[in-house]
């Protein structure tokens, strides 16, 4: 006798009309959070010293990064504030249609993540797009990052978890693409829940 598969059951989801702002909350707070991190780096640290918190594992050491994760592309700078550029405008595009709370968590990190870093590009010396990103919270001896970091990081995650999951932004959008709307009869998340 053949085996027949179980049924795959979807997850229920909750639809919300505030999670655009949700997202926005999160970014926010991820931007206050990481800049005032800095400012606390800035005038507490001497660069490039390093001081242990858990052994090699976890410590603070103030380095101004002109390049991407690891230092890599340091004189590429401009390209970063390129691509941060991208990634807020992506991001907020994203955030402004999510009607998912916990697609507005992923992308509120993630937008918060690429304001920041898009801020230090722009406004931090050396020069207008050429800005060295302040970095203080070293990882043994692999990197050091800050804030900002860690925000974008857990919002890979979670996106990456949420897209695994199935769970989608809005209704409407198919599991297959989980950021786009497939054009289907379902309600109107305004009309579904408050």
């Amino acid at each position: 006798m053949g085996t027949v598969d179980p049924p795959v059951s979807r997850r229920t989801q909750h639809w919300s009309s505030a999670a655009p702002w949700m997202a926005a909350t999160i970014a926010v707070g991820v931007i206050a959070a990481d800049q005032l991190s800095k400012l606390w780096a800035e005038q507490t640290l001497t660069p490039g010293e390093r001081t242990p918190l858990i052994g090699d594992l976890l410590g603070i050491q103030l380095v101004y990064n002109p390049g991407a994760a690891f230092s890599l592309g340091a004189g590429a700078t401009w390209i970063f504030t390129v691509l941060a550029g991208i990634g807020v405008v992506v991001a907020l595009w994203f955030a402004w249609r999510v009607r998912s709370r916990p697609w507005a968590v992923c992308l509120g990190l993630l937008l918060g993540g690429a304001i920041t870093h898009l801020a230090d590009r722009l406004l931090r010396p050396p020069s207008f797009g050429q800005g060295h990103v302040v970095d203080f919270i070293a990882y043994f001896d692999w990197f050091i990052g800050n804030v900002a970091d860690i925000a974008i990081f857990s919002g890979a995650v979670m996106l990456l978890v949420l897209t695994a999951l199935g769970l989608t932004l809005r209704p409407g959008a198919t599991v297959e693409n989980a950021t786009t709307e497939a054009g289907d009869a379902t309600p109107d998340p305004d009309e579904t829940e408050r």
